[in-house]
């Protein structure tokens, strides 16, 4: 599109690791990889084959002929339109979400789900739940990213749904959601969901040590079953297996947190997901009104920030982009944490159960 080989940065970091202070891949490790590869005699450095790195702000060329002809083979685009560092969703959600900033952050939530903190210090060692990405500006981030979110939800909630129809009540799936959301969150709940527990994972995860996936509901007989503490547990596990790369980050390794943004769907209901995330994370947790645009609308934030290079970009997006966004924010609920943490250690603690599961229930073949 604009004939050169560059990536953003942020999208860069998912290649290969990023030196933050240089905004450059890390020429320690490229060294390293140069030293193994020369003895296996390839006639290339890794330098050479990776794409060029380029900050948020940055030259990324301009639209080639080649390129608008490829877009629009009617001729109808012209050649000639600056281009922005091309990025990634994760570095388009900080962006959509103004999470650019030290100490802040963003939960994306939707099939699958990731939280993303931008840190203040490297971390002080390896640890395989958490990978290390940068902001299109380049600052060093840490991300817990869960293959599971939505899937074991929406089908409880799909089957309330067609118990509804089946008695004459349908109702849509705002209401539906809504409904069934406020419940987890009424007076008559018990924080820690009385005892109920579910493994939402329909494919494997890596953050549970999980190869494959099998959607688990399993409770005792004295546990307390009602529609509240079943909804609860449902969103409780939603929000587990990633809380299991935050806890690392901010228990392991001490790293701080002012405020996170929620996005995606599942907070369209008011209050409820914004709570139970609160309660997870024991942070804050804001939603903007902009934040449902989503990654596009970040990269065309991005494009924006062409003209406006001359500060920073977290500066750029206090002052010009989210000024006047609505938000709402959810400050943590001693109670909800306690009740997570409750739960999240019986969640933990029952993993076997979900690993018997995989051993004793093929997955059904068509």
């Amino acid at each position: 599109l604009c004939g050169k080989n560059c990536l953003g940065i942020g999208e860069a970091s998912g290649m290969f690791p990023i030196d933050s202070d240089a905004l450059d891949y890390d020429q320690h490790m490229l060294d390293k990889v140069d030293a193994l590869a020369k003895t296996y005699h390839m006639p290339w450095t890794l330098r050479e084959i990776l794409p060029c790195v380029l900050c948020a702000g940055e030259d990324a060329g301009v639209m080639t002929a080649e390129g608008a002809k490829l877009l629009d083979p009617t001729g109808t685009l012209q050649p000639g339109a600056l281009m922005a560092p091309p990025e990634g969703d994760a570095g388009t959600g900080m962006v959509a979400t103004n999470s650019v900033r030290v100490r802040t952050g963003n939960v994306s939530a939707g099939t699958s789900i990731f939280a993303m903190v931008v840190l203040e210090h490297k971390l002080t060692r390896l640890h395989p739940e958490v990978d290390l990405v940068t902001t299109p500006a380049g600052d060093l981030a840490g991300m817990s990213h869960a293959n599971n979110f939505t899937s074991d939800l929406n089908a409880w909630v799909g089957l309330f749904g067609q118990f509804a129809a089946a008695i004459g009540q349908p109702v849509d799936a705002g209401t539906l959601y809504g409904t069934l959301f406020r419940a987890a969150i009424a007076d008559d709940v018990d924080a820690d969901c009385g005892g109920l527990l579910n493994y939402p994972f329909r494919s494997g995860e890596f953050l549970a040590g999980l190869p494959e996936g099998r959607p688990l509901f399993a409770r005792s007989p004295e546990a307390r079953m009602s529609l509240g503490n079943f909804m609860r547990t449902q969103l409780f596990s939603a929000f587990s297996p990633v809380k299991i790369g935050m806890d690392v980050m901010t228990k392991d390794e001490g790293v701080a947190v002012d405020s996170l943004v929620g996005h995606g769907g599942i907070f369209t209901t008011p209050k409820v997901a914004q709570k139970i995330l609160a309660a997870a994370f024991d942070t804050p947790i804001k939603v903007m009104a902009t934040a449902a645009e989503g990654g596009a609308w970040g990269m065309a934030v991005l494009a924006d920030y062409l003209w406006h290079a001359d500060q920073p970009l977290a500066d750029y997006l206090d002052a010009r982009v989210f000024a006047d966004a609505a938000s709402t924010t959810e400050a943590p609920d001693a109670n909800d944490v306690a009740g997570f943490e409750a739960f999240f250690d019986r969640f933990r603690k029952g993993l076997p159960i979900e690993h018997a599961a995989i051993e004793s229930i093929p997955l059904e073949t068509k």
